[in-house]
């Protein structure tokens, strides 16, 4: 009986310090980063922050604000963002490549899309290489020229200097330069 314990506590020491062994000599970024806790609060926190995630694509900021706000404990945030950033379910950069395509499509200036990128916890050097990316053929004057016609041709029967005001604060709250539609409108009929 004796013999049979020492046995099995002998497999255990070698198995656990080939587990140790081999873990200690895979280089540093080839190390399996530590499990994340396999506690209640931290499969809530990550089974909320995948139906969140199965809706649309959110930054890591806008996500740990949902998760803080539900209550879970920053541990748990801390630990799902950072299975998720491991996973590749999250990522600034492509989240903030996809929100600048999309709401360019709307059409949105980039002034108002720079707005929303900062809201949503990006980091300026993100937000300014998505924007820079999506410069590429953007000729903000053909825009808002395309949509002050749309949007003036609604507002026929309103006086043309109360027509204007309007089609101002409606182009800048989209995002669009004041000086570039000021120049639009001037040449508006």
């Amino acid at each position: 009986m004796k013999l049979i314990q020492a046995q099995q506590l002998s497999l255990r020491a070698k198995r656990s310090n080939l587990k140790i062994g081999i873990a200690s000599c895979l280089p540093a970024g080839r190390r399996r980063p530590s499990a994340p806790r396999n506690d209640k609060a931290f499969k809530d926190a990550r089974e909320y922050a995948f139906l969140l995630l199965k809706f649309r694509s959110r930054s890591a900021q806008e996500l740990r604000q949902r998760l803080e706000k539900k209550k879970f404990t920053p541990q748990a945030v801390e630990e799902t963002i950072g299975f998720l950033k491991e996973k590749k379910f999250i990522d600034d950069l492509s989240f903030a490549r996809a929100w600048v395509t999309e709401r360019l499509k709307k059409p949105f200036g980039l002034r108002r899309i720079e707005l929303e990128l900062r809201q949503k916890g990006i980091s300026a050097p993100v937000i300014e290489e998505s924007l820079k990316a999506a410069q590429d053929g953007y000729i903000e004057e053909e825009i808002v020229r395309g949509v002050a016609k749309e949007r003036f041709s609604r507002l026929e029967g309103i006086e043309p200097q109360k027509a204007r005001r309007r089609l101002y604060g409606y182009l800048v709250r989209r995002g669009f330069s004041p000086e570039i539609i000021v120049g639009v409108l001037e040449n508006l009929r």
